[in-house]
């Protein structure tokens, strides 16, 4: 199943910054020495070339429950709202949030994570495009990612 990628309301539809190589989101940082009991993620959304356009992210986790088999928001502390990353003039602009995760009590199955970015330009407070994508593997030069070369689709935080 492909990432989906939704348009504003009144969005510039045609617009191929959509399937932009360069829009992506990843798992980046999993529950790892240097960071116990937590889930990175990162995104990267492209510029339009626009200065008058203003880019902004928002986070969010989400939990596998293998009794239904579907992905749930994990809720408030799951959800970083909406982050300002800049204007739209660079080529990309990448950001990120980690969250802290209360692993499961000893005995109990490890938790299944993913993340989800929804990018937003907008102009004059107003969305002119908006894409989410899930969280996929084998974006290189992320951020912040641990260890250097992480990323993934998933974590399992245990």
């Amino acid at each position: 199943m492909s990432p989906a990628v939704d348009v504003a309301a009144g969005a510039r539809t045609t617009d191929s910054i959509l399937h932009s190589k360069r829009l992506w989101a990843t798992v980046n940082v999993c529950d790892t020495v240097g960071h116990p009991d937590s889930l990175g993620i990162r995104g990267s959304m492209p510029g339009s070339g626009d200065k008058r356009e203003e880019m902004f992210m928002r986070f969010q986790v989400q939990y596998f429950k293998p009794s239904d088999q579907l992905w749930h928001d994990l809720g408030p502390a799951g959800d970083s709202g909406w982050v300002d990353v800049g204007n739209a003039r660079p080529t990309a602009r990448q950001a990120g949030r980690t969250f802290t995760v209360t692993p499961p009590r000893p005995g109990a199955p490890a938790y299944l994570l993913r993340g989800v970015v929804t990018f937003e330009w907008r102009e004059n407070g107003l969305a002119v495009r908006r894409a989410r994508k899930r969280t996929s593997a084998n974006h290189p030069n992320t951020a912040g990612a641990d260890p250097q070369t992480a990323s993934a689709s998933t974590c399992s935080v245990s």
